[in-house]
């Protein structure tokens, strides 16, 4: 993998109207810690003390399919005193039925599903998932499957989110993820994960409504460092190349060739394979022209889709 790292010119907030106030990345750390921080990393220490070893075959996510009209989306922002991004702004959707400890039970049973990696699960806790998806699924945001997001596309299970932000993770540079691409931005939850663990986020979205809900719910929480592209998933985006990590969130039958081709040199693809029988699998830029591959569990995802819509 190359030391250089180019830092792509744009950030969500050019790509978006901008806010008012300068932004800054949710992954930096802050002088004043609250209560609700040191909580939380006190809930991160009792999940990984409880995981259990990791299972060989996990269950499938369920995916589902539905469909809500165009301009549903909601405007909300992340919120909570130890969350370093802006605060939910005057007017914002409550959810009442939902709170941080239930998150937290979330992160300690993806935690028990064998995700080990503090990080991973530290930026699991840190988003609000219910923030994502429609006032009425609301109360459902923090169960272990995933959930329709409109336009026949789904929010994907908070473990298989974790799992594979954790595998991509764990490269030759020590888990450094410089630039990731993700395909399939979807409602933009990964996206906000994402950009946790990783310094730049870019992420492409070829169903043009869903494009527009992900900046709608993204926008408020002023995170700089992830850039939503719309256009076609499959064939990546050369002129950002090389990434340190990509992840797709829809299963094709291979690996698009475009996509290999802008994975750098010791970095790491997870991508769902498959049609009806879908594998999650593992791809490690070995060299110039060499890839090695590893299959790691049974997944279920919608389908990857080359065009835009």
């Amino acid at each position: 993998m190359t030391d250089k790292t180019r830092r792509f010119p744009l950030s969500l907030s050019s790509v978006v109207e901008k806010p008012g106030a300068a932004a800054r990345r949710p992954g930096e750390a802050t002088s004043g810690q609250t209560a609700a921080r040191n909580a939380a990393a006190h809930g991160l220490r009792d999940a990984l003390a409880a995981a259990a070893p990791r299972n060989a075959a996990k269950p499938a996510s369920p995916q589902g399919a539905a469909q809500r009209p165009a301009g549903s989306a909601h405007p909300a922002a992340m919120a909570g005193a130890g969350n370093p991004a802006a605060a939910v702004p005057a007017g914002a959707r409550a959810a009442p039925l939902v709170s941080e400890a239930v998150r937290k039970a979330m992160v300690e049973r993806v935690a028990k599903q064998g995700v080990r990696d503090p990080k991973v699960l530290a930026a699991m806790l840190e988003v609000q998932r219910h923030l994502f998806m429609e006032p009425a699924l609301a109360s459902q945001a923090y169960i272990d499957a995933s959930l329709p997001i409109g336009y026949h596309q789904t929010i994907s299970q908070p473990y298989i989110v974790a799992r594979m932000i954790e595998v991509m993770r764990g490269n030759r540079n020590g888990g450094v993820l410089n630039r990731v691409l993700e395909i399939g931005t979807g409602c933009g939850y990964q996206a906000a994960v994402l950009s946790l663990v990783a310094k730049e986020v870019i992420s492409i979205e070829r169903i043009k409504p869903l494009h527009e809900l992900a900046k709608s719910n993204l926008r408020p929480m002023r995170i700089a460092n992830i850039r939503l592209h719309y256009g076609d998933g499959m064939l990546g985006l050369p002129q950002a190349a090389p990434f340190d990590g990509i992840i797709l969130a829809a299963a094709g039958l291979e690996v698009p060739q475009a996509l290999l081709e802008q994975l750098a040199i010791g970095g790491r693809l997870v991508a769902p394979v498959g049609a009806r029988h879908q594998v999650l699998q593992l791809i490690e830029r070995t060299g110039q022209s060499e890839w090695s591959s590893a299959t790691l569990e049974a997944c279920h995802f919608v389908p990857l889709r080359p065009g835009t819509v």
